[in-house]
């Protein structure tokens, strides 16, 4: 094993995602008020999400085939909307930071890793840009040319669960399943990731399990346990 995993949100980031979505909703709301009545706009972007997750046309980057479905639902030319949503990413998502709450511990499970040798991937449910991904990595306390990867919706062409998500992971990072794991607190989201042979590590810290389907991680603990089975993995470089 020589390269790692890491979900962000409730992993490296620990947050609350009722929380969190309540709050980028609102700010969103604000944002798109001149275009979209609010009380519709959380419907439409549920919606156009849900279409990105299960698209699995491998020539559409979820960014477009969230855009495609979003483009009919809207009465405003998409064309038009884009560069507000790209304003929004890039300026009023850092408001979202007052929402999340960064643990030191992160920063060194990351270092431990880095000066062993592994390489690391940012493997986000890539449902945002790059820049609001590039900020929940900031808000952790990390640097992101630490990672090899960083999945966005700008670069991927599945999302979470599919394990198409995790198979283009691969594509991109030359790697072999059983050179993986895959760390993160989502138990159908994440530890899917074991049906490729890849191994992983649950997060309790945050967890999410919604119960319809359950996953044997090869460990599960808090990010205090991560950090000590980090510390007991061989360097490698």
């Amino acid at each position: 094993m020589d390269t790692i995993l890491f979900d962000l949100d409730g992993t490296l980031l620990p947050l609350d995602m009722e929380e969190f979505t309540k709050a980028y909703f609102k700010e969103l709301s604000i944002k798109l008020s001149s275009y979209i009545e609010p009380e519709k706009l959380s419907k439409q972007v549920w919606s156009s999400t849900d279409y990105m997750i299960k698209n699995l046309d491998d020539k559409k980057t979820n960014m477009e085939a969230f855009f495609e479905d979003f483009d009919e639902r809207i009465e405003h030319d998409v064309k038009e909307l884009k560069p507000v949503f790209d304003e929004f990413y890039k300026l009023d998502f850092t408001k979202l930071k007052d929402v999340v709450y960064p643990n030191k511990i992160v920063k060194e499970i990351v270092n431990i890793l880095k000066n062993k040798g592994y390489d690391m991937v940012i493997a986000t449910n890539p449902l945002f840009p790059r820049d609001a991904i590039y900020h929940r990595i900031e808000w952790a306390g990390l640097d992101r040319n630490d990672f090899t990867l960083i999945t966005t919706y700008e670069n991927m062409h599945y999302c979470k669960p599919n394990l198409e998500y995790y198979k283009e992971i691969l594509y991109k990072i030359k790697k072999d399943s059983k050179d993986i794991m895959m760390i993160g607190n989502d138990m159908q989201e994440d530890m899917v990731a074991s049906k490729l042979g890849i191994k992983t590590y649950l997060v309790e810290d945050y967890m999410i399990d919604r119960g319809n389907i359950s996953y044997s991680p090869n460990h599960k603990g808090s990010l205090q346990d991560l950090k000590i089975l980090m510390e007991d993995l061989p360097s490698i470089k």
